[in-house]
């Protein structure tokens, strides 16, 4: 009696230090994962080439984002080669990030015969944005931008001021298309005039 008695009390002991050394170890694991999780958090880790790097959430900078947007879509609309393909190509990126204003303004100029001229006169066309200025104090938000077209030919480079204007509504849905989310409206080419021209 004396050995199952003394057999019970070592089971009974070494039962509780099991029982007490497993809740030390699981309070010493919720521990340290509120502290990683503190440490980490708001952060996100993604996989590159098979390294984890961390991923930074920023905040939006509208007015940047604003005018990459309107750049980008008068690059899109004025950098043209004579290629037809390639001028649709273009326009039709173009008008992903513009409403119908954008589009009519499109099909005046193939009216005009603009786009066969450029084909059939074998010219290349660029613009360099100079400035965007933007009207902050309610949406959608006014713009002006101001720049410079290279119309190139065959045998001089004809150089031209371009003042355009209209508006950015914001809110649309982020897509491979529109990856800023906004869309420009009642835009407008307010002037487009002769600067300079040098033979090549």
């Amino acid at each position: 009696m004396k050995n199952i008695d003394t057999a019970f009390r070592s089971i009974r002991l070494f039962t509780i230090i099991i029982v007490v050394g497993v809740m030390l170890l699981c309070g010493y694991i919720v521990y340290r994962t509120n502290v990683t999780l503190t440490t980490n958090k708001g952060k996100v880790y993604v996989m590159v080439n098979g390294k984890l790097i961390e991923a930074v959430a920023m905040e939006r900078n509208i007015p940047v984002e604003l005018r990459d947007h309107i750049r980008t879509f008068h690059t899109l609309f004025f950098t043209l080669s004579p290629d037809e393909k390639a001028i649709q190509t273009q326009i039709s990126k173009a008008l992903y990030l513009a409403d119908g204003s954008a589009r009519r303004e499109y099909q005046n100029l193939k009216e005009a015969g603009y786009y066969n001229n450029i084909i059939s006169g074998n010219i290349s066309q660029t613009i360099d944005i100079d400035s965007i200025e933007l009207d902050m104090s309610i949406t959608p938000y006014r713009f002006r931008c101001l720049g410079r077209q290279y119309i190139t030919r065959p045998t001089s480079v004809l150089t031209r001021s371009i003042v355009t204007q209209g508006y950015v509504r914001t809110g649309m849905l982020q897509s491979d298309n529109n990856s800023h989310g906004f869309l420009i409206e009642r835009w407008e080419i307010v002037s487009n005039n002769d600067i300079k021209t040098d033979n090549r």
